[in-house]
């Protein structure tokens, strides 16, 4: 009989507690987080205020270091590598995009953008950088510096930055938390469309639960720990 070989998940994370130093005293922030997400799978996370789903896009991206479980990442174990690792791990798999869009004032769209792609050595930086700005519909606000740009604008520019790189993952983290209604669907609706055509892992952290189940699946968070999850509406 012939085995069916199965991938290794794009993100593991087996018994993951963390734990900070607060005011008062220890904070359990993890409390053992048990979560796979195999490639290509969009994730919904959802949760109240407070209760970790930052902290594990966090941990996935290895920005927090946990206390105690495994972590594994487009199977990388993160346990034994340094912050140097670490950093060019992120750079060449994960992609993130955050609520604030932290653009680089000084340079205009197309250098924020590149940026990232030189440090990794690439020498089509620019034309990798140009070509994801036009395909989230930007070709016309290359020269364009953050301040002369919207909201709107400024978080495509932070999206063509996370998918010019082709990430296995990307992580955002309430992308549209910043914008009015209708610019924040049309984020979204750029999000799932890179998502799609890249077959790049998606890690959604949202209050919007209509939002989250647009995903594959939604998980839900409380208190530390994965309270619930399910299959979305897409995926039914």
């Amino acid at each position: 009989m012939t085995r069916l070989s199965v991938d290794p998940a794009a993100i593991q994370l087996d018994g993951v507690h963390l734990t900070l130093e607060g005011p008062a005293g220890p904070v359990n922030i993890l409390r053992g987080v048990d979560l796979s997400i195999q490639q290509g799978a969009a994730v919904g996370v959802i949760g109240p205020s407070g209760s970790g789903k930052t902290t594990m896009l966090m941990v996935i991206a290895g920005l927090e270091r946990v206390s105690s479980g495994g972590v594994r990442i487009a199977g990388t174990d993160y346990q034994n590598m340094d912050e140097d690792a670490l950093a060019l791990f992120r750079r060449d798999h994960i992609g993130i995009v955050f609520q604030q869009f932290h653009l680089i004032p000084t340079m205009n769209a197309l250098e924020n953008v590149a940026v990232p792609l030189e440090f990794a050595g690439r020498r089509d930086a620019f034309d990798r950088a140009e070509a994801q700005l036009k395909a989230v519909g930007l070709g016309h606000r290359l020269t364009h510096y953050p301040g002369q740009l919207s909201g709107g604008e400024q978080q495509r520019v932070a999206l063509a930055r996370a998918f010019a790189a082709e990430p296995k993952i990307l992580l955002a983290d309430e992308p549209t938390g910043n914008l009015d209604g209708a610019t924040g669907h049309q984020i979204i609706e750029l999000l799932f469309d890179l998502h799609r055509r890249a077959n790049t892992t998606l890690v959604l952290i949202t209050h919007d639960t209509s939002l989250a189940r647009r995903c594959d699946r939604v998980v839900r968070i409380a208190d530390g720990l994965i309270a619930g999850e399910g299959l979305s509406n897409a995926a039914q």
